[in-house]
C-alpha cells in the first residue's frame, strides 16, 4: 500500500493537476531561435519507439537512471557538408509539464563533435580528475539535482508528463570563457545567440505511479490471509574465505535496484570493504576498503550499526559501534575525499537508524543519550534517557472499582473482571538478554520508539517525537527482549518476548500499552539452537513481518486476527550459526529483501498469490489453499464459504510449507490432486471431489530430499522455490549458485527424471514458469536484453521422461516490467496469413502480467492501469482496481482449439477472435463494471455457479454473483440447449427471462418442445410466459455484456416466416403449438399463452376452458382461478359475457368482487331472453354497439335500429347492413345526409343529397363547402330560375375572390355572368394578364385593353414592387441583427442568456453554470431561469404549466433583447423565404404581361427588384441555417441519450435544440427573361 508521504503528494499532484504546459519557455522557444521556428534535425530513439512513447523504468530514479540511446541526422541543408557548417551540438531535455514557472531542466550537454550524431548510457560516465568531461567526448551542465543525469520523477497524481529531448546544432562553439565551470542552462541559452543552425527534438511520456502496491501474482493479487508468498527469484552470493566476512551489512541501491554490501572488520582483520552486488551479476565491484581501528576497550573490533546509500548523490554513510560517523562517496568532486568521518562520538554508540525521508538521523550513545543530526551531520537535539522517563505514561488496569464495594461471595471468582489478568508483568529482564538498543522510526518519520535497558532492570520502549520530546514509553513486559520494529502504517510496535516455554511476539501502540501477541511456535530444542537470537523487521507497505533467526528468516503476515507464517527462508551456511543473519527489506518495493549470513548473501524477490483449482467448468470447485507455516488450510468456496483462519480441512505437514499446486483428475474418477513443497519434501495428497466435505485429502506420498535431523542446510545442494503439474506429473523447480534444476516426479512420487539450465547460458535469472498445453514456459529476467539466438539450443528436452519441451520466454513484456508476474497460455492466432486462407493458424503466446505498480499487460498492449488483482475464465478476464472497481473482459472465440492454462488454473480458455475490450468506470450503466468494497481483491471464480469469491481487506470472504458472469453462463447454457439449467439461473439471479428468446431467437423458437420437456414444471413455464415483452433485452439492458457486440446468434440469413408478428406473440403462439397434445398435463399453460399475448387473447382462453368443462369439469375451477389471477376479473367477466355463455360467466363472476345482488338477476333476464334479444342486450351493455346494431337488425326491428343509428351514429354500418334492401337504405342515407350537413360536413353531405336526387339540398350543401362547379351543376339541374342562378354565381364569385382565388371567380364571371370586364380585372388581380388579354382579344374588346389590361399591370406593378422592397428592408435589418446576436453570445454568454444583450455591466444571479436538467440538454452548460427565487436549485417553478405557457408566449413574441430573439429572427427570415417562393411565379407573369402591353422599362425593375431579393435569401442560407445544422448534429452524437426537460425549461430547450436542428429552406430560382437581360 501507498506510504502516508505518497498519499500527500498524489493529493498535491492532483490539486495541481491542471498547471502545466510551458511549452513557451522551453530552450527551443528562446530569443535565439527566432530565425528557425520549425524543426530541421530528425531526432529518434532505438531504446525508447516511437516519439511519444513511455520512458522504461530504466530510465528513471526509480531504477538504474539511465541515459535512454539518443539518434539524429545533420540538417536537411547541410548534408553532406556536416563538418564546415556545424562545428558542435548541444543537448538540453526538459519536463514543460512540471507544476513549477519552469520546465524542469533533466540533463545539459554540450560541445558534443560534430561527428557524434548517437549518445548511449556509456557516453555519460564521468572522465576521473575532470570537472564535467564525460566519456562520450563531451561536457554537462547542471541540472535540476546537479548530477550528470536526473531522470523522470514526476510527481504522484499530477499526471503524465512530456519530456522534451532538444538536438540544437550550432555554427560555432560555445565561448568557454564567459561559462561557468558547470554552466547553467540560463548561460548557455545567452551563448548560443545567433550561432543556431537547426534543431529538433523528440518526446517521451512517463507517468508516476504508487510504487509500494503489495506484491503480484498470477491470476490474483490476493490479500494476506488467502495468500501464499511464493518465490519469484532468488539469488545466491558465496564466499569461499569465512574468516573475511563475520560482520555484515547491506544497503539498497533503489536507483539500480543493487545492493551496497559491507564486508568486516573481524577479531583478525581491521580491513573494512564496501562493494556492489549488481543484478544477475556472480562477484561483487569494489567501492572502497579502509582499516578501522576500535578505540573502545569492551569492543573487540568495529560493527557496523548501520548502513545507508543514499541514490540521489551516490553517497554511503557508516554508523559504528565505536562512535565514527563514516560518508564514502563513489563520484567524489573536486574538493571532497572519497572516504570521510564527518563525526564521532566519544562515548560510542548502541543504536542508529535514518528516518524514513532521509532527513534525520537519530543516535543512541553508550552513555544513554539520544541524538538528532541533519542530512550535513549537525547535532539538533540531545536528549538524556533516565529513569524518570518511565512516569511519562501511567499505565492503569481498568477493574470493577475499588476493594471494599466488590462482592466476596462463595462465587466471587467465577465474577472476576476478565479485562484484569490474573498476573501483572513486572518487567523482569530475560536472563540470555544481549542488552542491545534497537531504534525503529514510524512510517511517515514523525515518531521514533526506542528500546533499551533502563537501570539493568527491565526493558523500556520509549516514544519520541521528531522534535525529540518524550511521548509515552511502554508498560512492563516479562521476558521483553531487544528486537523492535514498528510497523510503517503506524500502528502497531512489534517486539520480543521471550519465556521459558515459549517465545512470542508482543505489539504496543504508540501510548505504550499492550496490543495482542502471537506464539512463534518454535519448540525447546529450536529455542535454544538456531531461535536463541530473534529480530524482527517489516516491510515498506506492513504486509509482511520478518522474524529473523540465526540462519533463516520467516515471513508473517496477518489477517482476521490470525498471524500466518507464510515462507522460512534460509540462509546458505555450512556452520551453525549463533548470532542472527542480516536482512534488510527493499525500501520500495515491499516483497524484495536481501539475507546475509556468514558465508553468502542471498537476494530474493516473492509475490502473494491465491493457490486455487481450475476455474473451468465444470472442475470449478473453487478449492482455495492457505499456507500456514506446516498447516494447509482447504477450502472448497463451492460448497462452503468458510474465511481464514478457519477451514473446511487442514492438513499438517512435516516441516514448514513452500509451495503448493492444485489440479483436478477425473481418470479413473473425479478428484483433486494437491502438492505441497515443503522444507523437507515434496508431499502430494489426493481428495476426493465426491466426499469432500465429511472425508479430508489423503496423502499419496512424500520424498524427503535430504536429512531431517540437520539444523543447518549443509547437506542441501539446492534450493527448492516452485512446484506445478503437467498432466500425471509433477514439476519441481529449484535453483542453487550457477543453475536451476527441473524435477520430474511420477504419480506414484517416482523419480522420473531432471534437467538443468545453466544461467551462465541464458545469461539471466529464471522469474517464473508454467505450464501450458504442449510446452513448459520459462520467463527470465534477463538484464534488460531482448534476445539470445542460442538459448533454445542450451535447453534441452523431456522426451525420456515423455514430458513437453521447454521453451524460453525472454520477452513477452518488455524490459521495463522484469518485476511483473505473468500468467501465459498458448493460443491459436493466424499469423500471415494467405488470402485464400489455406495458412494454417499459427501458435502464438498471449501474456497476461500484472507489474508491481498496477499495470495490467496483454503481452506488450497495457490494458489497464491501477490494477490490483485479475483471474481469467473461459469467458472473461477478470480484474480490480484500486478505484474499487470489478471488471470483466470478454475473451470470445470458437469452441475449437481450446487449450488449457498454467497448471495454477488450469481451465480451458477459447481461441480469441476480438480485441480485449475493456469498459469504462460506469458502473451505473454497464453490467461489466460493477463497484466493491474499498480494498476487495479476487480469491477465486466458479463460472458453474456464477459465484465470485472476494477478499475484504478486514479478511472476511464475500461471495457475490456478477451480473456478467451470470449472463455468460446463462449464454453458454442457451448456445447448448439446456433451457432449464438457463431458466433456473435467471430465475435465481433475477435476470430478465426473455434473454431465453432474445439470445438465440431461431434456435428458440424451434426449440420450444425442448424447452418444455426440460423446464417441466407448469409454474415455471408460467413464470416464463408471463414475463414476456416486446423489448429485446439482448440489444438493450444486456447488450455490454455480450462480447462483440452481436446480440443475435442466429445463423445469417434466417428469417421467421411470422416475422411481422409482435415477438410475444410469435413466442405465445409456439408454445400454443408445442402444447396442442399435452392439454392434459399442460392446459394452465395454454390459458397463460393465450392471456399473456398483447393484447391479452382472453376469449381464446375463455374459449378453452369452455371446452374444457365437457371434457373434465373437475379442473374448471382451477382454470378459472388461474385465469382470473392472470387478467383484470372485470374484463374477465366482459369477455365472457362476450362469448354469450352465461354459465361460464357466471363461474368468472363468482371469482370476483362483485355483489351476487346486483350480476344474479341480470343473469337471470338475460336467460328468460330469446337468443338475438339476448345477444342485442349483452353486446349493448358491453358497448359493443355495432354487434348489437346487427342483432337489431336480424331481430327486423327497424324503427329500433333508425333509433340506435341516430343514437349512436351508426350510420355507415346501417348502410352496409341494408345495402340489399333500396328503400331502408335511402332512408338511411336521407338520415346520414342531414347528419353530415348539420357536423359541416358539406361536401359528403352534398354528394348524399345528389345520390337522393335532392339537388336542391345538394347545391346548398356544395356552395357551403366553396365548390362552385358542383353547387352550380346542381342549380342547373334543379332547375333554378335565371335570376337565381346568376344571384348564386355571383355569391360564388364574391365568396371566391375574398379567399384569393380570382382564377376561379373570373371564370364564373365570365361563363355564367357574361361580364367580360369584370372577368379581365378579375384575371389581372390574380397576376393572370395572358387569361384577360386572351377573353379580351375572343370576345373582341380592345376597349378593354387600357381601361382593364394596362391599369391592372400599373396595380399589380406597384404592390408587387411595394412587398419586394419590404422583404428587402427585412432582410437587410434582420441579417445584422442575427450576426450581432451571435458575436454577443460567443463573447458574453452569460450576459446573452439573461437577456443582456446590449451590453449592460449589471448581470443578475438568476442563472445557473451548474449541469441541470435543461443544460444538460442544449449546446452550453448555461440556464435561464425564472425570476423567482426561493426554487431556483430545485427547478420546481419552471416545471409548472403555468411557467410553460409563459415562456411559450415570450418565445412566440421574441421581443428584443431577450434570449428568444435569435430564434425569432431566423424564423422570420425562413417564412420571408417561403412567402418569395410563393410570389415567384406571379412575378413571372407580371413581367411577361408587362413585356406584352410594351412596358419594358417597368418590367425590368420588378424583375431586378426580384433578383436582388432572391440572391439576399440565397446568401444568407449557409450563415443562417447550415452552421447550425452542422453544430446540432455534432452535438446530438454526443448527447443523443438527452431527453427534453418539463416546463418553462423544456421551452428553453426547444430553442436551443430549434437552433441546431432547424434545417435550411429551399430558395426557388428566379427564371430572368433574356429579353431583359443586361
Amino acid at each position: 500500500m501507498p506510504s502516508i508521504l505518497e498519499r500527500v503528494e498524489s493529493a498535491l499532484g492532483g490539486a495541481f493537476a491542471s498547471y502545466r504546459g510551458h511549452d513557451d519557455k522551453l530552450f527551443i522557444k528562446s530569443p535565439a531561435f527566432k530565425a528557425h521556428p520549425e524543426p530541421t534535425i530528425a531526432v529518434t530513439s532505438p531504446e525508447c519507439g516511437e516519439s511519444t512513447s513511455e520512458l522504461h523504468i530504466h530510465h528513471t530514479p526509480l531504477s538504474e537512471n539511465r541515459f535512454p540511446e539518443l539518434k539524429w541526422s545533420p540538417p536537411a541543408s547541410t548534408e553532406g557538408n556536416t563538418q564546415s557548417a556545424i562545428a558542435e551540438y548541444l543537448v538540453i531535455v526538459e519536463d514543460p509539464d512540471a507544476p513549477l514557472p519552469m520546465p524542469i531542466t533533466h540533463g545539459v550537454y554540450y560541445a558534443i563533435p560534430p561527428s557524434k550524431t548517437q549518445l548511449t548510457s556509456e557516453d555519460f560516465a564521468a572522465v576521473s580528475g575532470s570537472q564535467n568531461d564525460l566519456y562520450g567526448g563531451f561536457k554537462y551542465g547542471l541540472n535540476r539535482k546537479k548530477i550528470i543525469w536526473s531522470g523522470p520523477k514526476p510527481v504522484l497524481g499530477h499526471g503524465q508528463h512530456r519530456y522534451m529531448f532538444q538536438v540544437v546544432g550550432l555554427s560555432s562553439s560555445v565561448e568557454r570563457g564567459a561559462l561557468s565551470e558547470i554552466p547553467t542552462r540560463a548561460e548557455l541559452e545567452k551563448s548560443v545567440e545567433g550561432k543556431v543552425v537547426g534543431w529538433g527534438q523528440r518526446v517521451t511520456d512517463d507517468e508516476a505511479e504508487f510504487r509500494n502496491s503489495m506484491g503480484i501474482t498470477y491470476y490474483c493479487l490476493g490479500p494476506n490471509e488467502d495468500l501464499m508468498l511464493k518465490t519469484v527469484t532468488v539469488e545466491t552470493l558465496v564466499f569461499p574465505l569465512r574468516s573475511l566476512w563475520d560482520n555484515e551489512a547491506s544497503a539498497w541501491d533503489v536507483a539500480t535496484d543493487s545492493v551496497i554490501c559491507a564486508f568486516g572488520p573481524t577479531n583478525d582483520n581491521v580491513l573494512l570493504e564496501l562493494k556492489r552486488w549488481k543484478k544477475h551479476q556472480k562477484t561483487t565491484e569494489p567501492i572502497a576498503a579502509w582499516d578501522v581501528q576500535c578505540p573502545l576497550p569492551d569492543l573487540k573490533c568495529g560493527e557496523i550499526l548501520d548502513l545507508h546509500y543514499f541514490s540521489d548523490t551516490f553517497t554511503i554513510c557508516l554508523v559504528l559501534a565505536d562512535g565514527d560517523l563514516i560518508v564514502v562517496r563513489e563520484d567524489p568532486q573536486p574538493g571532497e575525499e572519497k572516504i570521510e568521518i564527518v563525526g564521532s562520538v566519544d562515548a560510542g554508540i548502541s543504536a542508529a537508524a535514518w528516518s524514513p525521508d532521509e532527513e534525520l538521523l537519530a543516535i543512541t550513545t553508550r552513555a544513554s543519550t539520544l541524538l538528532y543530526m541533519t542530512r550535513d551531520f549537525d547535532n539538533i537535539t540531545n536528549v538524556t534517557l533516565t529513569s524518570d522517563d518511565l512516569k511519562a505514561s501511567n499505565h492503569v488496569s481498568v477493574g470493577w472499582g475499588k476493594k471494599e464495594t466488590q462482592f466476596k461471595g462463595k462465587k466471587a471468582r467465577a465474577l472476576r473482571d476478565p479485562t484484569v489478568p490474573e498476573t501483572v508483568d513486572e518487567g523482569v529482564l530475560n536472563a540470555n538478554d544481549a542488552k542491545e538498543t534497537t531504534i525503529s522510526w514510524r512510517g511517515d518519520g514523525t515518531y521514533i520508539a526506542i528500546n533499551s535497558i533502563e537501570s539493568d532492570s527491565r526493558r523500556v520502549v520509549r516514544v519520541f517525537s521528531r522534535d525529540g520530546v518524550l511521548d509515552s514509553v511502554s508498560e512492563p513486559v516479562d521476558g521483553l527482549v531487544g528486537a523492535l520494529s514498528w510497523r510503517p502504517a503506524g500502528n502497531l510496535l512489534a517486539g520480543i518476548q521471550r519465556l521459558s516455554d515459549c517465545v512470542r511476539v508482543v505489539f504496543f501502540e504508540r501510548n505504550g500499552l499492550r496490543h495482542g501477541q502471537f506464539d512463534l511456535r518454535l519448540n525447546h530444542e529450536e529455542l535454544s539452537t538456531w531461535g536463541s537470537q530473534i529480530s524482527l523487521n517489516w516491510n515498506v507497505d506492513s504486509s509482511v513481518l520478518a522474524v529473523r533467526y540465526n540462519d533463516r528468516v520467516q515471513l508473517w503476515t496477518m489477517g482476521n486476527h490470525h498471524y500466518y507464517l507464510k515462507q522460512e527462508v534460509f540462509s546458505y551456511s555450512k556452520e551453525t550459526c549463533t548470532q542472527p543473519i542480516f536482512f534488510k527489506w527493499h525500501p520500495e518495493k515491499p516483497l524484495h529483501f536481501t539475507l546475509h549470513g556468514h558465508e553468502s548473501i542471498q537476494r530474493a524477490a516473492y509475490a502473494s498469490i491465491v493457490t486455487t483449482s481450475s476455474t473451468s467448468p465444470p472442475d470449478d470447485h473453487g478449492i482455495v489453499a492457505v499456507v500456514d507455516g506446516r498447516c494447509l488450510k482447504l477450502t472448497p468456496m463451492r460448497l462452503a464459504n468458510i474465511p481464514p483462519p478457519m477451514a473446511l480441512h487442514e492438513i499438517k505437514i512435516s516441516s514448514n510449507i513452500i509451495d503448493v499446486a492444485i489440479t483436478i483428475r477425473t481418470n479413473p474418477r473425479i478428484r483433486a490432486i494437491i502438492g505441497v513443497l515443503h522444507d523437507q519434501g515434496y508431499s502430494q495428497f489426493e481428495w476426493s471431489l465426491w466426499s469432500m466435505v465429511q472425508k479430508p485429502p489423503v496423502c499419496m506420498f512424500t520424498n524427503d530430499f535430504w536429512s531431517t535431523n540437520s539444523d543447518t542446510i549443509t547437506n542441501r545442494d539446492r534450493l527448492y522455490l516452485q512446484v506445478s503439474f503437467s498432466g500425471n506429473k509433477s514439476l519441481l523447480f529449484s535453483k542453487s549458485m550457477y543453475k536451476s534444476t527441473f524435477t520430474v516426479t511420477g504419480e506414484d512420487g517416482e523419480h522420473m527424471g531432471q534437467t538443468l539450465l545453466h544461467e551462465t547460458d541464458i545469461e539471466g535469472m529464471i522469474r517464473d514458469l508454467w505450464i501450458s498445453k504442449s510446452k513448459i514456459y520459462i520467463v527470465l529476467d534477463h538484464d534488460g536484453k531482448p534476445n539470445s539466438e542460442d538459448l533454445e539450443e542450451s535447453i534441452p528436452c523431456f522426451n525420456d521422461v515423455d514430458m513437453a519441451g521447454i521453451e524460453l520466454a525472454l520477452s513477452p513484456f518488455s524490459a521495463q516490467r522484469v518485476d511483473a508476474l505473468v500468467c501465459g497460455f498458448e493460443i491459436k492466432h493466424p499469423v500471415n496469413c494467405l488470402a485464400n486462407g489455406t495458412e494454417t493458424p499459427a501458435t502464438k503466446d498471449l501474456v497476461f502480467s500484472l507489474a508491481e505498480n498496477g499495470s495490467l499487460f496483454a503481452n506488450e498492449r497495457r490494458l489497464a492501469r491501477h490494477c490490483t488483482s485479475f483471474l481469467i475464465t473461459p469467458a472473461h478476464l477478470i480484474f480490480t482496481t484500486s478505484q474499487h472497481l470489478l471488471k470483466f473482459v470478454h475473451l470470445a472465440g470458437d469452441t475449437e482449439g481450446e487449450f488449457p492454462l498454467p497448471n495454477r488454473s488450469p481451465f480451458t480458455l477459447t481461441v480469441f477472435s476480438i480485441g480485449l475490450e475493456i469498459p469504462p468506470d460506469t458502473p451505473e450503466s454497464d453490467e461489466r463494471c460493477r463497484s466493491i468494497e474499498r480494498g476487495a481483491k479476487l480469491v477465486t471464480v466458479m463460472p458453474s455457479i456464477f459465484a465470485l469469491v472476494l477478499q475484504l481487506p478486514r479478511g472476511n470472504l464475500e461471495t457475490i454473483y456478477p451480473r456478467a458472469l451470470v449472463l455468460a453462463g446463462i449464454r453458454d447454457s442457451i448456445n447448448k440447449k439446456k433451457y432449464k439449467k438457463a431458466f433456473l439461473a435467471c430465475r435465481n439471479q433475477r435476470v430478465d427471462m426473455n434473454i431465453l428468446h432474445d439470445h438465440a431467437t431461431q434456435q428458440f423458437l424451434s426449440n420450444v418442445g425442448l424447452f418444455i420437456d426440460q423446464v417441466k414444471k407448469v409454474e415455471h413455464i408460467d413464470l416464463f410466459l408471463s414475463q414476456l415483452r416486446e423489448e429485446n433485452v439482448s440489444e438493450t439492458m444486456y447488450k455490454e455484456t455480450f462480447p462483440g457486440g452481436e446480440y443475435s446468434q442466429d445463423p445469417p440469413g434466417v428469417e421467421s416466416p411470422e416475422a411481422n408478428i409482435s415477438k410475444v406473440n410469435r413466442i405465445c403462439n409456439a408454445f400454443l403449438d408445442a402444447l396442442k397434445d399435452r392439454t392434459s398435463t399442460h392446459f394452465q399453460n395454454v390459458v397463460t399463452a393465450h392471456v399473456c399475448k398483447a393484447p391479452p387473447d382472453l376469449d381464446a382462453g375463455l374459449t378453452q376452458i369452455a371446452r374444457l368443462r365437457s371434457k373434465n369439469s373437475d379442473l374448471v375451477d382451477a382454470a378459472i382461478e388461474h385465469i382470473c389471477f392472470l387478467a383484470d376479473v372485470t374484463r374477465l367477466c366482459d369477455n365472457a359475457l362476450g362469448l354469450y355463455d352465461l354459465e361460464l360467466a357466471l363461474l368468472v363472476a363468482q371469482q370476483s368482487q362483485k355483489d351476487p345482488k346486483e350480476y344474479l338477476p341480470f343473469l337471470r333476464n338475460l336467460q328468460g331472453m330469446s337468443v338475438l334479444r339476448r345477444q342485442y342486450s349483452i353486446d349493448n351493455h358491453l358497448n359493443r354497439f355495432k354487434k348489437a346494431l346487427r342483432h337489431l337488425c336480424d331481430l327486423g326491428a327497424f324503427d329500433e335500429v333508425k333509433d340506435y343509428t341516430i343514437k349512436h351514429g351508426l350510420y355507415p354500418e346501417a348502410l352496409d347492413f341494408y345495402r340489399y334492401e333500396e328503400d331502408k337504405l335511402r332512408e338511411i342515407m336521407r338520415l346520414y345526409a342531414d347528419f353530415l350537413q348539420q357536423n359541416g360536413k358539406f361536401e359528403e353531405a352534398g354528394v348524399a343529397y345528389e345520390y337522393l336526387d335532392d339537388y336542391t339540398s345538394a347545391s346548398e350543401a356544395f356552395g357551403q363547402a366553396h365548390l362552385w362547379k358542383e353547387s352550380l351543376s346542381c342549380a342547373t339541374l334543379t332547375p333554378l330560375p335565371q335570376s337565381q342562378l346568376r344571384s348564386l354565381a355571383q355569391t360564388l364569385a364574391d365568396t371566391l375572390s375574398e379567399s384569393k382565388d380570382f382564377f376561379s371567380a373570373a371564370t364564373i364571371h365570365l361563363d355564367y355572368l357574361a361580364d367580360i370586364a369584370t372577368a379581365g380585372r378579375t384575371f389581372c388581380k390574380g397576376y393572370f394578364f395572358g387569361d384577360a388579354l386572351r377573353i379580351v382579344g375572343l370576345h373582341q374588346r380592345p376597349d378593354l385593353l387600357e381601361s382593364v389590361i394596362d391599369t391592372g399591370l400599373v396595380e399589380g406593378m406597384a404592390s408587387m414592387t411595394e412587398l419586394l422592397a419590404d422583404c428587402k428592408s427585412q432582410l437587410n435589418a434582420q441579417i445584422p441583427r442575427i450576426r450581432e446576436l451571435r458575436l454577443k453570445k460567443a463573447e458574453d454568454p452569460l450576459a446573452f442568456f439573461d437577456g443582456d444583450v446590449n451590453g449592460g455591466a449589471y448581470i443578475p444571479d438568476n442563472v445557473s453554470l451548474a449541469t441541470t436538467d435543461a443544460s444538460r440538454m442544449g449546446g452550453t452548460l448555461l440556464t435561464r431561469y425564472t425570476d423567482r427565487t426561493g426554487t431556483v436549485g430545485t427547478n420546481a417553478t419552471r416545471r409548472t404549466s403555468k411557467n410553460r405557457h409563459k415562456e411559450e408566449r415570450k418565445r412566440a413574441r421574441g421581443k428584443k433583447g431577450s434570449v428568444y430573439e435569435e430564434e425569432y429572427l431566423i424564423n422570420s427570415v425562413a417564412r420571408l423565404i417561403d412567402r418569395i417562393n410563393v410570389v415567384n411565379e406571379e412575378v413571372e407573369r407580371l413581367v411577361i404581361g408587362l413585356m406584352r402591353r410594351g412596358m419594358r422599362e417597368r418590367a425590368g425593375a420588378v424583375e431586378s427588384a426580384m433578383v436582388e431579393v432572391v440572391q439576399l435569401c440565397e446568401g444568407c442560407l449557409d450563415e443562417l441555417f447550415n452552421h447550425d445544422v452542422k453544430k446540432g448534429v455534432e452535438q446530438k452524437e454526443i448527447e443523443e441519450e438527452e431527453r427534453r426537460p418539463k416546463g418553462g425549461d423544456g421551452v428553453l430547450w426547444d430553442t436551443l435544440e430549434g437552433d441546431k436542428q432547424r434545417q435550411a429552406p429551399l430558395v426557388k430560382p428566379f427564371d430572368r427573361l433574356s429579353l431583359l437581360s443586361r
